[in-house]
């Protein structure tokens, strides 16, 4: 069983935030093979999901608020901790963070850059292409939206 929690930047103890950064430079710069600016300065106007197992962080994103990145809210920097693949996490992770930006922000679409071959597992959620195929740190990905249920 998995611990959510749903907390803006400045409610994030210290031992959580240095555990995000590791694991968002684990999955995204060495696994990943991406060189990019991950500490971009949005992380403080973010809410951040996380999935905790034993103090340790198994899943992770984060939020960005209308106009920061997209006109409409929207989330990124996914990722669920390796030694956690395999466990459906990435689904719970959706769902949860669908069912929190519904509540701090009632009735507003959600807009995502999605990696391309993620495009059928978003469209499990509602979530419907809304781009061309472009290069995100030489990856390929498509924006998505949900649209508002209200």
């Amino acid at each position: 069983m998995f611990e959510w929690t749903w907390k803006k930047f400045d409610e994030l103890t210290l031992n959580e935030l240095y555990q995000i950064m590791v694991v968002r430079q684990e999955v995204f710069a060495v696994e990943q093979n991406c060189v990019y600016q991950d500490a971009d300065g949005k992380d403080p106007i973010a809410w951040h999901l996380c999935a905790w197992k034993d103090q340790q962080l198994a899943a992770y994103l984060r939020v960005l608020p209308p106009g920061s990145r997209f006109k409409e809210v929207s989330f990124g920097r996914v990722l669920t901790s390796f030694q956690f693949r395999g466990q459906g996490l990435g689904k719970e992770l959706t769902r949860e963070v669908i069912g929190n930006v519904h509540k701090e922000l009632p009735g507003e679409p959600i807009r995502i850059s999605a990696q391309a071959y993620l495009e059928k597992f978003y469209g499990e959620f509602g979530f419907q292409k809304d781009s061309g195929t472009y290069l995100e740190d030489d990856i390929p990905h498509i924006e998505m939206v949900l649209k508002c249920s209200n």
